[in-house]
């Protein structure tokens, strides 16, 4: 019998024997077929050894029964990332490009105890008063506003041109953004996560909230941005600040994805194509299988401990594979019977506290696209589709698409429906929103529907 072949073999590109045996979560090679990365990290158990970057080790939970257990035991494990033992020794790099992510910030993500309970019911109190009725006019208009752009011509890049926009501009208007400071948060929080001068974009992003806060400190109005303000925890500028800047990075870069991949799976799957009332199925079928976040949540234990077969030390990073834990192979009888027990939103204290809104604006997003454009199909073979690179998020990098030219009218598009809170619709800033006489994107939709 031959005793090496039950050896897991690494899958094509994984150079693991390059970086100590851990295997590296980023990469063209990852982005292109993660699924063989975790059946190959299946192999060690529960957990595996894994490189998020260069010269950053993690712990990553593959498992869905115990990535459960980490998500709910906060005695066990922390969100605060000063934590984090090898960034406290200096072992991960300072320009790490997971950095950003991962470092720590005075919100809710990076809290613990008594002070993540204050800052969190701030959050989903304040979330909880958005109206539904106001989540679906936004995102009709946006979704509008946005295929008014490109309908004509007869074909798109579903992602650049669609999904990636819509949510930054339903964000703004729950938020109650003004033009010039919705223009400049839209700057942002692309280069941020596109990784496009991310240092200058972090600077523009956190100048905008910040003017924001200022803004509605004078001006509140019926908005997030206001209630998180008058909310009886009574956050201060910086925690508002901080809570906002989460609030909208966190909302928009995997809401964006998970519309790109619902409709990469509308467009690439016979069963769902077209057929409105399905739209519901293709993203949970997404959430469970092409989750819009891989790999994330991360936490760090309180002590030395054994984890699934594993041992870890305190302040080690751990990570959970959502993609990997939800497409666990023996998760088929759970999925069944809860189509909805998925780790896209996580779970715990830290579960997304906005993710109806996500559900609603997503659904919203993909039926009025395939609505609008009925015939809509790839215009590439959808093995030429490649993914972005990266550990934590999982979406495309274009979509083309090609349809029959629609015929868009201003009153068709929705120049005619109820408009966003007046608040809102002050004159753009050509100098804050970037160059161009015309202001950013934000600008230029408000004077969309003003006609």
């Amino acid at each position: 019998m031959d005793v090496r072949s039950s050896t897991p073999v690494p899958p094509p590109g994984c150079p693991a024997h390059a970086v100590g045996g851990r295997v590296p979560l980023y990469g063209a090679e990852f982005a292109a077929d993660p699924q063989a990365y975790y059946a190959y990290l299946r192999h060690y158990g529960p957990t595996a050894p894994v490189e998020l970057a260069p010269g950053v080790d993690a712990t990553l939970v593959t498992d869905y029964q115990a990535a459960l257990r980490l998500l709910q035991d906060s005695a066990s494990f922390r969100k605060d990332s000063r934590h984090w033992r090898e960034l406290n020794e200096g072992i991960v790099p300072a320009d790490s490009p997971v950095l950003p992510l991962l470092a720590y910030r005075p919100n809710c993500m990076f809290t613990d105890g008594a002070e993540h309970l204050r800052l969190r019911q701030a959050v989903t109190d304040s979330m909880a008063r958005v109206d539904q009725r106001r989540v679906t006019r936004i995102t009709e208009q946006a979704s509008n506003y946005l295929i008014s752009q490109f309908g004509t011509r007869g074909s798109a890049d579903l992602l650049g041109d669609y999904a990636k926009q819509l949510p930054l501009f339903v964000f703004n208007e729950l938020f109650g953004c003004p033009a010039d400071i919705g223009d400049r948060v839209m700057f942002g929080i692309t280069g941020i996560f596109d990784g496009i001068n991310a240092e200058q974009a972090a600077g523009v992003l956190f100048g905008a909230v910040g003017e924001l806060v200022a803004l509605k400190r004078s001006r509140p109005g019926d908005d997030v941005a206001s209630w998180l303000m008058q909310h009886h925890a009574r956050l201060n500028d910086e925690e508002m600040l901080h809570q906002l800047a989460l609030l909208l990075g966190a909302g928009v870069e995997p809401l964006r994805n998970l519309i790109g991949n619902v409709l990469h799976r509308v467009l690439t799957d016979d069963g769902y194509a077209h057929k409105g009332g399905l739209i519901d199925d293709a993203l949970d079928d997404t959430l469970w299988e092409n989750p819009p976040m891989a790999n994330f949540a991360a936490h760090y234990p309180v002590t030395d401990m054994e984890f699934g077969g594993q041992y870890v030390r305190a302040g080690e990073l751990m990570l959970i594979s959502i993609g990997a834990a939800n497409t666990s192979p023996d998760l088929a009888a759970a999925r069944a019977a809860n189509s909805r027990a998925h780790l896209a939103w996580s779970a715990g204290p830290h579960a997304c506290p906005s993710k109806e809104p996500a559900r609603q604006i997503t659904v919203t997003a993909v039926e009025n696209l395939l609505n609008q454009l009925p015939d809509v199909v790839l215009s590439v073979p959808e093995q030429s589709l490649s993914w972005r690179p990266g550990s934590f998020s999982r979406g495309l990098n274009s979509l083309p698409a090609r349809f029959t030219p629609a015929q868009i009218t201003q009153r068709a598009a929705g120049a005619q429906t109820q408009r966003p809170d007046a608040s809102s619709r002050v004159q753009p800033s050509a100098a804050a929103a970037g160059k161009g006489e015309k202001g950013g994107r934000w600008s230029q939709f408000l004077g969309w529907l003003k006609g």
